[in-house]
This record gives C-alpha cells, sequence and structure tokens, in this order.
C-alpha cells in the first residue's frame, strides 16, 4: 500500500498517512491532515512509497488537502499567541490552587484547538480549569501531563555534548534506559556525568550498547588469569572500541596491552570459575 510520512511540531515521531490523491507530495510540504485531535498542518517527512500491509501499524487516515497559504499565515499568527496563552494559563491555574507546572501551549494550525502541555508530582483535578480556558479562548481546550523527559523534548535545547538535545531533533520515541547500560561500556557511574537534563539517564547510552555486549561476549572478563605472548597474567582493563586488553603479567609487576585475539584463557580459569560461581539454590 502507499504511505505517506508525515510529522508534526514538537514531535520527531513519523506519522503514517495515505496520499489519497496527493501522491506527488514532496518531503517538506506543508499538508492538511485529520487526527484524533481534530484537522492538525503536518510537514511532510518522506514522498510516497509502497509498504506492505503489515508494517503499517493501523488504518491510515486520508491526506486532506495541502495547506495553503493562508493556513500558513494563520498557523503563524496563532503560534505568536501561545506564550501569552502559556502565561494565561499559568495565571488561572494559580486562582484554582492547582500545582501544575506549566510548559507549553500549542494551537493548531486554524486555532480551533489549544493544547496546554503541564508536569506535575501528582494527578490533578483540573476539570474546572478547562471550562474556564475554554471560555476564556473560544476554543477546545486540552490539558496533557507529560513527565520530565517530554518537557526537555518540548523546550528544547542543548546536551553535555554540546549539540541539540536528540529528543527534541529525531529521536521518535524514548528507549528503557538502564545503569547496567553505562556498567556495560565502563562509564563513570557520576550520576552528573551519566545524566541528562532532564535527570534521568542519557538516551544515548542506548546507542553502542548492542555493540559493546557483543564484542565484550568474546573478550576475556576482568579478574580472569589468561595467557599471553610475555605468559600469564590477570586482566585488569578492557577497550571494548579498540578491542584490546590491559594485563597485569605475572612475574614482571608490570602491566601490557594486548589484542583480544592474541590471549588465551589459562588451563585453570575453568576451574576457577566453576567452583568461585554461584552455588545453585536447593529446591
Amino acid at each position: 500500500m502507499k504511505v505517506l510520512g508525515v510529522k508534526f511540531r514538537g514531535s520527531a515521531k513519523v506519522y503514517y498517512f495515505s496520499p489519497g490523491d496527493y501522491e506527488d507530495l514532496e518531503r517538506g510540504d506543508h499538508v492538511i491532515v485529520e487526527t484524533a485531535r481534530g484537522q492538525e498542518a503536518g510537514t511532510v517527512a518522506f514522498a510516497v512509497r509502497e509498504m506492505a500491509e503489515e508494517d503499517v501499524p493501523h488504518k491510515l487516515k486520508s491526506i486532506l488537502r495541502p495547506a495553503t497559504a493562508l493556513d500558513l499565515t494563520q498557523m503563524e499568527r496563532y503560534q505568536q499567541r501561545e506564550k501569552q496563552a502559556l502565561h494565561r494559563c499559568r495565571e488561572k491555574a494559580k486562582e484554582y490552587g492547582l500545582t501544575m507546572k506549566m510548559i507549553q501551549a500549542q494551537y493548531n494550525f486554524d486555532g480551533t484547538h489549544l493544547t496546554f502541555y503541564f508536569c506535575a508530582e501528582k494527578r490533578v483535578d483540573f476539570r474546572a480549569l478547562v471550562k474556564d480556558l475554554a471560555r476564556t479562548f473560544k476554543a477546545r481546550i486540552e490539558l496533557r501531563q507529560v513527565g520530565v523527559r517530554d518537557e526537555v523534548r518540548l523546550l528544547g535545547g542543548y546536551g553535555l555534548c554540546g549539540r541539540p538535545h536528540c529528543c527534541s531533533t529525531w529521536l521518535p520515541s524514548f528507549r528503557p534506559i538502564s545503569i547496567r547500560m553505562a556498567k556495560q561500556q565502563d562509564l563513570p557511574l557520576s550520576p552528573m556525568e551519566i545524566s541528562g537534563v532532564c535527570g534521568r539517564l542519557l538516551c544515548c547510552l542506548a546507542y553502542e550498547n548492542d555493540y559493546y555486549g557483543e564484542v565484550k561476549q568474546h573478550m576475556p572478563k576482568v579478574g580472569q588469569t589468561v595467557n599471553t605472548p610475555r605468559g600469564g597474567g590477570k586482566v585488569i582493563a578492557l577497550n571494548a572500541l579498540q578491542q584490546t586488553v590491559t594485563v597485569r603479567v605475572s612475574g614482571e609487576g608490570s602491566t601490557a596491552i594486548f589484542a583480544s585475539e592474541e590471549l588465551k584463557p589459562s588451563e585453570s580459569e575453568p576451574e576457577k570459575r566453576s567452583s568461585g560461581g554461584r552455588r545453585r539454590r536447593r529446591k
């Protein structure tokens, strides 16, 4: 089936739509589409391509039409009102005594739908606030609670690497990140060095994790006794990127670096690993 990719403001995720009668649309073109939140303006992320039906997650909606110059002018005008709308919403939330951190306001292209994104530690009853905001802005109001990672994605900024945040530029979704990934890559476990602006573990810890896991399967473990071209020794460090191993050579009192394929486990190593392993729990 023929598929067209569309991105929306504030998200790097690509959504699939049926091109309908507009198969000549190209990347970068602005289009009007029907979504669960009503009509939205989006940008074509990739031109029409064919995909297997099983690869398409759900029934596709069609492109309504290409965006006109009037649509884009209207969209820009409402975007200029978003900061004022956010300020007004913060004031209203304070009047109702709601503990909410308002992050961003987003109008759809024609101003009929206004979404406010907020963070809160607990569930918030904002029904009265929504009614008040609907009377104030004369639009359909949606309040959407997001987490700290989504807050950074919406606001943008720069990471420790000096580049724009992955989540606000190209990362389509958040992957589970664990401290085990940092250990696997021999990174310092200081929270200041492996945490992002959001306070959570860096998303980029997952980028090379599979490579480290695959390479280390073919390398000796730290603490393992091995045979080297200079005699026996004990592994004290690994470099997975260069696939080298630092060994304290027995009898020399010094360390040396060897390529991983130069080393072989010592004859007594399997016995040590067997006797030093975890005991099987009795049933």
